[in-house]
C-alpha cells in the first residue's frame, strides 16, 4: 500500500505552500534550462494564482448531488487589473472534446481582458457567473457605460472522485479565489480545479514549472496545468518509462461490486494549460508557443486521446492593450535565435510542470470509495537513478 494512503474514511493529506517545484527536486531534473526562483508561473512579474478547494463528506457511495465532494477553483490573474490593462494572448485547441469559453474573442482580438479559472466541466457556469460578479464589484460600468467580459473557464472532468452532478463550486467560490489570488509560492498537487483529477492512474491536478532562457536577455516562460489524463503505460519522467516500470504497483483502488466504469469524456480525461512570458511576444507568436507547450507534453507520454479536452492558452504580459489609449509600444521579438530559447522554455516548462503535477498531488479517495494514490517521490528517484546518468 502506498505510505501516503488513508483508508476508511476521508483520505486527505495537508498541502504545503511549495517554495520550489517538485520537479525540481535533487535526483529529477527536468530539461537544460534553469527555473526561476519559485519554478512557477508566479516566477511572472505580476501574475497571481488562487485556490478555493472543496472537500467534503467522508469517502464513500455517490450521492448524486450531494457528496462526496472533491473539486474546486483555480484562478490566474496576468496582473492586477486585467480588465483595464489587456495583455496579447491566444489560444490553442489540441484535441477539443472540452471547453475553453472566450477563446473565439481572445484570437479574434489578439488579447485577453478577464481572469482565468479551472474548473471541472459542470461548473463552468457557475464560475462564469463568479468571474462576472468579481468584476463588476471592480469596475461597476460593466454592462452600463463600458463594454462586457466573456471570461475564460477552462474545464476537466472530475467526476471519478467527485460527485460532479452536484456542481459544488458557487459563483461566491470563485469570487474568493479571485480575492486571495497573489504572486509567491502557492499550492499545487490535488488543490483548487485539481482537487478531484487524476492522471496516468495516479492522483494528479495543478502542476507549475518556469524555465529562464539566457539567449533572450534572461525573459521567462511560466506553465499552470491541470493534469486529468494519460494511462499508466505512457507515463515517462526526464523519459524513463516510469509508468511501465509502476504498472503492477499504486493501482487506483476499486471497491468490490463498484458501479464505476470509465466511459466517454471520464475514460481518458483532459489536461489544460496556461503559459504565461514576460518576453513582449505578439498574438502570432504566442500561438506558436502554445505550439511548443505540446511538445513538453509529449514527452510526458500524454498522447491526447480522443476523449481528452487538451487546450492550451498563453499571454504576454508585457504586451498591453490598454482600455483607453492605444497599445503600449514594446519592441518587437523577431530574431530566431530569441524565439527559439521561449519555445525550449515552453517545451522543459511544460514538462516540468506535468510532472510537478503528479508529485505535488497526495492520495485522494472519494466517490465510490475510490482511492487514487500519489506518485511516490522516492520510488520515482530510485528509478531515475537506477536508469540514468545523474
Amino acid at each position: 500500500m502506498n505510505r501516503d494512503a488513508f483508508l476508511g474514511g476521508l483520505a486527505v493529506l495537508p498541502l504545503a505552500v511549495q517554495s520550489v517545484g517538485r520537479a525540481a527536486l535533487p535526483g529529477i531534473k527536468i530539461g537544460v534550462l534553469p527555473p526561476g526562483p519559485l519554478d512557477a508561473i508566479t516566477d511572472i512579474d505580476g501574475v497571481a494564482v488562487g485556490h478555493v478547494t472543496k472537500i467534503e463528506g467522508a469517502a464513500g457511495p455517490l450521492v448524486a448531488g450531494q457528496g462526496p465532494v472533491r473539486t474546486g477553483v483555480t484562478v490566474i490573474l496576468p496582473n492586477d487589473s486585467i480588465w483595464m490593462r489587456r495583455v496579447a494572448a491566444a489560444t490553442y485547441d489540441l484535441n477539443g472534446n472540452g471547453e475553453m469559453t472566450g477563446a473565439h474573442w481572445i484570437d479574434e482580438a489578439g488579447f485577453l481582458e478577464t481572469p482565468i479559472a479551472f474548473t471541472n466541466t459542470l461548473n463552468v457556469g457557475k464560475v462564469d457567473d463568479g468571474i462576472i460578479d468579481w468584476m463588476i464589484s471592480r469596475w461597476p460600468d460593466i454592462g452600463v457605460r463600458a463594454d462586457v467580459p466573456l471570461p475564460v473557464v477552462i474545464e476537466c472532468d472530475d467526476q471519478v472522485l467527485n460527485d460532479i452532478q452536484g456542481r459544488h463550486v458557487s459563483p461566491q467560490d470563485t469570487v474568493r479565489a479571485l480575492q486571495s489570488a497573489k504572486g509567491g509560492a502557492f499550492e499545487r498537487g490535488n488543490v483548487g480545479g485539481g482537487t478531484g483529477m487524476r492522471a496516468f492512474a495516479f492522483k494528479a491536478g495543478i502542476g507549475t514549472a518556469s524555465r529562464r532562457t539566457a539567449a533572450s536577455g534572461g525573459w521567462t516562460v511560466g506553465v499552470i496545468l491541470n493534469a486529468n489524463t494519460g494511462s499508466r503505460a505512457e507515463l515517462r519522467i526526464d523519459g524513463v518509462p516510469i509508468g511501465r516500470m509502476l504498472a503492477k504497483e499504486y493501482l487506483p483502488s476499486y471497491p468490490p461490486r463498484t458501479s464505476w466504469v470509465d466511459h466517454g469524456r471520464a475514460a481518458d480525461g483532459s489536461i489544460v494549460v496556461v503559459i504565461a512570458t514576460d518576453a513582449p511576444l505578439n498574438a502570432r507568436q504566442l500561438r506558436e508557443l502554445t505550439k511548443r507547450a505540446v511538445l513538453g507534453l509529449a514527452r510526458t507520454g500524454i498522447t491526447s486521446h480522443t476523449s481528452s479536452g487538451d487546450l492550451l492558452l498563453a499571454f504576454s504580459t508585457t504586451r498591453l492593450y490598454p482600455r483607453a489609449g492605444a497599445p503600449i509600444a514594446v519592441p518587437d521579438v523577431y530574431e530566431d535565435d530569441r524565439l527559439d530559447a521561449l519555445f525550449a522554455a515552453t517545451a522543459e516548462a511544460t514538462e516540468a510542470a506535468v510532472v510537478d503535477s503528479l508529485l505535488s498531488a497526495r492520495t485522494l479517495s472519494g466517490a465510490r470509495n475510490i482511492t487514487f494514490y500519489g506518485l511516490p517521490e522516492e520510488r520515482v528517484r530510485a528509478l531515475l537513478r537506477a536508469n540514468t546518468s545523474r
